[in-house]
């Protein structure tokens, strides 16, 4: 073991092991070296790429939010389809549009209302995606 690292463990010996030191700067030494593991690692970049650092971040769970959102979705929607009671007949029709109604719904929200992109999104033309939305009548 290390002369240092006596001196660390017990304050009361010095480097050499042979002649205790002055507690004072004994107990400094054992302050820096608990101190200086742990300090952040963020406290050491500038703070421009801690603010960068943060957006990123913060990109980054909304980014998984979103995400847990759509899986909700998609599991109540799982679940439903599930629940479908196959002998009484479904409404085909009733599902497409309630289907697509739910696509619509996740595209322009993904968009934040902008059309043009949702429709992208879909691979469909804005037209088509215009003139569902108003057949559906689907407010976002």
């Amino acid at each position: 073991m290390s002369a240092e690292r006596i001196g660390v463990i017990n304050p009361g010996v010095g480097a050499t092991g042979k002649h205790p030191e002055h507690k004072e700067a004994a107990e400094r030494r054992v302050q820096e070296s608990i101190a200086s593991p742990l300090q952040l690692k963020i406290a050491q970049w500038p703070v421009r790429n801690r603010v960068h650092r943060l957006l990123d971040l913060a990109a980054s769970l909304l980014r998984e939010t979103e995400s847990l959102a759509r899986d909700k979705a998609f599991t109540e929607e799982s679940n439903r389809l599930q629940s479908l009671n196959v002998a009484d007949g479904i409404d085909f029709y009733e599902e497409v549009q309630r289907f697509e109604t739910g696509l619509i719904r996740l595209a322009l929200d993904q968009t934040h209302g902008h059309q043009a992109q949702a429709a992208r999104l879909l691979h469909i033309k804005p037209t088509t995606l215009n003139s569902k939305i108003k057949l559906y009548g689907i407010e976002y």
